[in-house]
């Protein structure tokens, strides 16, 4: 046994000088581990990764339980007994004097707890679904939203897309929940009832490209620019699941060139999403183009697993009954929807026509400070010819002197 640890202890490596007793020993270099060890090392990493976020998870969740738990106990005691904002005052204090080491007990979060409680009554959904979600995310929604059903449904989508606060918070500002599943589509016609009930939640109307600022790209080339500019925003505006393929994908049948604009694999899907955008109103005569689109895709780049290609066409406008007509003999899956950027989506329609347009706005700025530098030319020459006139009479005072 003593010569096999021996031989072991032979085998590793030192630094600095070796003393009976004394080691400094360095690992191994990789090149030296047997065949199977970076196979080993994977499934450790990734068994530890996994067990961290479980028990990231299983501590948030026990910590939200808890606060539902003060919250439902201060409410309780409210309607019963009557107390006041004072109590929870008080009771914070005392609290942190019991627990100084433990966050959250302040008098903001007593509140909150409470407000938690009273908008979630029912512990099984507390358990099972708002506690799958960080404490602030739900305070976030305490505060946006009123109604129980939408805040559901940012719970949800919360946990299926892994959004950060900010990123909800985004979403909630850009009215996500009554966007989703809102395109014109063909889906239930022509795809499996699973496949198209997912893309039918997937496909969103209209898509809100915020990040674009105060531009109004007047051709489609510039749009799609635009979209590659923010290539990050873009991905987090489709959703979870897209995967960038290329722009300007380059086909080429019967001696002909055809350019997809934007093409993407959704990872749910399983399928290429091939995306047309136009910076003008929907016309039948898209429809066609991209169902060639999705036809060359499916022949030339589809793989025997995947499954036949999406097409989603975005325009700057649509007429929903028209959209409907327009695609209701095509057998491959496409969706209509519109694009705008949030300055328009946030009005309500019946402004949307009333107020200027950004052209008018700068034709109006630019008036004015015309007007504003003729006034100030005016000015000065009326300064100046005061200003000589009183020279004159100074003169002509002298000379009578």
């Amino acid at each position: 046994m003593a010569n096999k640890k021996k031989g072991q202890d032979d085998e590793r490596q030192f630094q600095g000088q070796i003393r009976a007793g004394v080691l400094f020993p360095v690992a191994s270099s990789g090149n030296q581990m047997p065949d199977d060890y970076r196979s080993l090392l994977a499934e450790l990493k990734e068994r530890i990764v996994s067990e961290r976020l479980r028990i990231t998870f299983a501590a948030n969740a026990a910590m939200i339980m808890l606060y539902w738990d003060i919250g439902r106990t201060i409410l309780r005691r409210q309607k019963h007994e009557g107390w006041g904002a004072k109590v929870i005052d008080r009771l914070s204090a005392d609290l942190h004097d019991a627990f100084p080491d433990m966050q959250g007990l302040s008098p903001r979060n007593l509140k909150y707890m409470r407000k938690f409680a009273e908008a979630w009554p029912v512990r099984e959904f507390v358990q099972q679904t708002a506690a799958q979600i960080p404490w602030f995310h739900n305070c976030l929604l305490l505060d946006k939203m009123q109604d129980a059903p939408t805040r559901q449904w940012y719970i949800k989508a919360t946990i299926e897309n892994g959004w950060s606060r900010s990123i909800l918070a985004l979403q909630i500002d850009a009215q996500a929940h009554r966007r989703h599943g809102k395109a014109v589509s063909n889906f239930n016609a022509v795809m499996p009832p699973a496949d198209s009930d997912m893309a039918a939640q997937i496909f969103k109307d209209p898509y809100l490209f915020d990040f674009l600022g105060t531009a109004d790209p007047r051709r489609e080339r510039e749009v799609e620019q635009a979209l590659i500019d923010h290539i990050q925003r873009f991905l987090m505006e489709l959703g979870a699941g897209f995967a960038f393929v290329g722009r300007q994908v380059h086909l080429e049948f019967s001696s002909a060139d055809y350019y997809l604009d934007l093409l993407f694999y959704h990872l749910k899907l399983r399928c290429y999403i091939v995306v047309e955008l136009k910076a003008v109103p929907f016309d039948p005569t898209f429809v066609g183009k991209l169902n060639m689109y999705l036809s060359a895709v499916d022949d030339l780049l589809r793989h025997p697993d995947d499954k036949p290609a999406i097409g989603l066409l975005l325009c700057r406008g649509k007429d929903r009954l028209i959209a409907e007509y327009a695609l209701r003999d095509f057998r491959k899956p496409i969706g209509i929807a519109d694009w705008e950027t949030k300055i328009v989506t946030r009005l309500p329609k019946e402004y949307k026509g009333s107020l200027p347009t950004v052209e008018e706005i700068e034709t109006e700025l630019a008036a004015l400070a015309e007007l504003e530098s003729a006034t100030r030319m005016k000015k000065k020459a009326v300064n100046k010819s005061a200003r000589s006139r009183k020279s004159t009479l100074c003169s002509s005072g002298k000379k009578e002197r």
